[in-house]
């Protein structure tokens, strides 16, 4: 902000608090909170809108904030705001008292909120709009809004004072309310399926369900280190255990990593178990649940996103993880990615970075990650992936180097992650075992060697039912069912470095 606007701002500070003294001085209650509405401005407009008759001239209670002021003499027009919308207020000096008109405009400014009785009206150019009989100052705003007809544009002022963002925005507030409808509309289909919706612990003693760098906490009773959660699948599966066999969870994960446009360090995920079932169920599962919240949101099939339009009647595609690099770099083949030798060289020419010691399954996984998953646009189902980057999964029966496991891709963006759930207690043992010799790529330190879960084996020893899990990132369903191209857009409150 330029010097000269913060002195502006500065004496309008000072001025408005100068009438909020005057108001103190004067006895009014200045922060009152008698006033009920019995109308959103919402229901005006959805049993109004298109009326013509308005000589009943019934008498309507509403609130909301001042964003619109337009002085005119004897008579002027206020634009409020509620959570839903805004309407126009007309007021004048014969629809209220000269004293109350006068009071208006000495004391009211941009930014207060205030209460409002009178009757609808349409004015001569056909706008629905209130005449105001009372009024009533019921919040004064000290700090003015920022420039109404710029909006608020600077990114980092967006997202740490989503406030003023709210109030601004038009398009800010119309994605947080789809947020709203689609998490809604998720339970709502979940329920509908048979689940059962829990709770599982966010404060973990070991953190697992997911390859990712915890938050570390402590508790002072215990005297111990604990962790957020990074995912909740080894609670959900000791539920399934118990007896549970349709199950889902939304809440709040963690993962002390990066921060892009499609990773917030605290972010929303869904996840979902039932028994006798694969990972094939859990695809058909999850294209069911894409398209059915999609038509009840937006109420068609075609889901916009940047330059991309999808038809949501056609079936999502399906490639093998290896199919989907041969997909986009033809040049190579099967045959190539099966021989070690070649493999490397693949990984070579295309500039990704590898280790010597690697697995076979570790390069490919590798190369797609690096190359293949930001060229994924159409809605897409990869499946097959190698055992080394999936120890919660099942292994294939025919090809023991993969697990059935599957992951959901569309604009580039993983969406969803689901698999048949691996119940050999030995072999998660083994695959446990084989975790806590991973090295932290950026410090060359073990994160898991003390994060061997015995107490999930304990539970996996008294039988898990052959069960699959599914998991969906709800943020950046958010985003693409939004268009909205960061995932900070589609979180009220994202982390931010600290100023």
């Amino acid at each position: 902000m330029s010097e000269n606007k913060k002195n502006i701002n500065n004496n309008e500070i000072k001025f408005r608090h100068k009438k909020l003294a005057e108001l103190r001085e004067n006895n009014n209650i200045t922060f009152p909170n008698n006033f009920k509405i019995n109308i959103s401005l919402n229901e005006i407009y959805e049993k109004y809108n298109y009326e013509t008759n308005f000589l009943n001239k019934k008498i309507f209670h509403i609130a909301g904030r001042i964003v619109n002021l337009r002085i005119m003499g004897k008579a002027s027009f206020i634009n409020i705001q509620d959570y839903t919308r805004k309407i126009q207020i007309y007021i004048s000096q014969n629809g209220v008292s000269l004293k109350e008109y006068k009071k208006f405009l000495d004391t009211y400014d941009l930014g207060d909120i205030i209460g409002v009785v009178g009757y609808i009206f349409k004015t001569k150019t056909n706008i629905l709009s209130i005449f105001c009989q009372k009024i009533f100052l019921l919040t004064k705003s000290i700090r003015p809004l920022p420039d109404k007809y710029h909006g608020l544009q600077n990114k980092e002022i967006k997202y740490r004072k989503r406030y003023l963002d709210l109030i601004v925005n038009k398009k800010t507030r119309y994605i947080f309310q789809k947020r709203t409808q689609i998490i809604f509309n998720i339970r709502n289909f979940m329920n509908k399926q048979g689940f059962i919706e829990v709770e599982t612990p966010m404060i973990h003693n070991i953190p697992g369900g997911a390859l990712a760098r915890p938050f570390v906490t402590y508790h002072n009773t215990y005297n111990k280190n604990m962790y957020l959660r990074i995912a909740p699948e080894l609670y959900l599966k000791r539920l399934i255990i118990g007896g549970f066999n349709k199950i889902f969870e939304i809440n709040k994960n963690f993962r002390n990593e990066g921060i892009s446009t499609q990773h917030n360090p605290e972010f929303t995920m869904m996840e979902l178990y039932i028994t006798y079932s694969d990972y094939k169920d859990l695809m058909i599962l999850f294209e069911k649940l894409f398209k059915k919240i999609y038509k009840i949101i937006f109420k068609n099939y075609l889901l916009k996103y940047n330059n991309y339009t999808f038809d949501l009647n056609k079936k999502f595609n399906k490639l093998t993880m290896k199919e989907s690099i041969i997909y986009f770099y033809p040049n190579f083949s099967l045959e190539n990615l099966e021989d070690n030798k070649e493999l490397i060289q693949i990984a070579n020419l295309l500039n990704v970075e590898i280790n010597k010691n690697w697995s076979k399954g570790k390069i490919i996984s590798e190369i797609f990650e690096e190359k293949i998953t930001k060229k994924i646009i159409e809605p897409t189902f990869i499946t097959e992936y190698p055992i080394e980057i999936s120890p919660l999964s099942r292994n294939n029966d025919i090809n023991t180097s993969i697990t059935d496991r599957f992951e959901f891709f569309i604009c580039g963006m993983e969406i969803a992650n689901g698999f048949s759930e691996l119940n050999d207690p030995e072999e998660q043992k083994k695959r446990f075992k084989e975790q806590q010799n991973i090295k932290n790529i950026d410090n060359n330190k073990n994160i898991y060697e003390n994060f061997y879960d015995q107490e999930y084996i304990d539970a996996l020893e008294h039988g898990l039912p052959p069960t699959a899990g599914l998991g969906i990132g709800i943020d950046r369903l958010i985003m693409l069912f939004t268009n909205t191209k960061s995932i900070r857009d589609v979180i009220l409150f994202p982390m931010l470095r600290s100023i």
